[in-house]
């Protein structure tokens, strides 16, 4: 929840906050109901298609409660041990870093984003003909900041949409894509360049200029529910308070819609202990200095999580 001048406000204190079910029934939902499919990644799934969770801002910041992603988040590292990691400030990193265009593992691990290694080692970045580290021409950074035109030159969606929206805030074209077709679509006569193609980051900005208040809907085409989708709530949840802050709004909520949202085979033990948790109400997400006025200036620093109790960390692992 962000914090602003008392005029501005639009929050509960936490104690009036209720606590969101939403990505809790998301859970039960796959795990009830889901079809069982058999994806690229060699592990089966169950899923389903098309389901969306709106998150208004006032009863706090999208963080999940049902098991710790804050600071005290685990993984288990490649050599098969458990390693502390601080995936809020990965996810906020990530995303920060894509507004900035990165596109190599080495740039990401600049802006605090850790974990793309596995998926650009030299054996995975050659089939699709790229340098060792290179996410790929058709990856999130690439797709925001560098758009390819018919011109030959690149087009910035995010420093565009922003100064479209300064000029024309009535518009309903607030529109940004990661997709770039010529470069996600594979079949035996066009080899694609992203070694991962966008999973997320389609996002439909709503302003409301008579309220000062504004909506981000997201996109995703393919979530992993007990892991990947987390983390991109935040991100997407972060987006949209920076991106008030930068125009002088408030945040009214973020739609989240998912396309294919699964749960792989591994998955399961740990979704079904999930379950057995009640989730608490959502934390403070508080932008630390109110002076940024341009999103590249953004930092995961400048983020600071208050009002957060969530059940235990725990483990769940997620394949390639």
């Amino acid at each position: 929840m962000i914090q602003y001048k008392k005029e501005n406000m639009k929050q509960k204190p936490y104690k009036q906050r209720s606590p969101d079910w939403q990505y809790h029934e998301l859970l039960a939902k796959i795990m009830r109901e889901g079809t069982t499919v058999h994806p690229i990644q060699g592990e089966d799934s169950k899923m389903i298609v098309g389901h969306q969770m709106h998150f208004l801002f006032e009863n706090g910041f999208p963080l999940i409660t049902e098991r710790d992603v804050g600071n005290n988040a685990s993984i288990i590292g490649t050599d098969g041990t458990e390693k502390k990691v601080n995936f809020l400030r990965g996810a906020l990193g990530e995303h920060i870093g894509f507004l900035h265009g990165a596109r190599t593992h080495e740039e990401l691990k600049r802006w605090g984003c850790n974990w793309w290694k596995k998926w650009v080692t030299k054996e995975r970045c050659d089939i699709f003909d790229l340098p060792e580290g290179d996410l790929g021409d058709g990856s999130y950074g690439a797709g925001w900041t560098s758009f390819p035109t018919k011109e030959g030159t690149s087009f910035n969606q995010i420093t565009e949409v922003i100064r479209q929206i300064k000029e024309r805030p009535a518009l309903r074209t607030h529109i940004i894509t990661p997709w770039i077709p010529q470069y996600t679509i594979q079949h035996s006569d066009l080899k694609r360049r992203v070694v991962v193609a966008p999973c997320h980051g389609w996002l439909h900005v709503l302003t409301f200029p008579d309220t000062k208040e504004l909506t981000v809907h997201h996109f995703q085409r393919s979530g992993d529910v007990p892991v990947g989708v987390v983390f991109n709530i935040v991100q997407y949840a972060s987006f949209a308070m920076m991106l008030a802050q930068v125009l002088g709004y408030t945040p009214r909520e973020l739609v989240y819609t998912i396309s294919d949202a699964h749960i792989y085979e591994s998955q399961f033990t740990k979704v079904e202990e999930l379950l057995k948790r009640e989730p608490e109400p959502f934390p403070t997400m508080t932008i630390t200095d109110s002076s940024i006025r341009d999103i590249l200036d953004f930092r995961p620093e400048h983020f600071s999580l208050t009002d957060y109790y969530p059940h235990p960390a725990m483990i769940i692992p997620t394949p390639i």
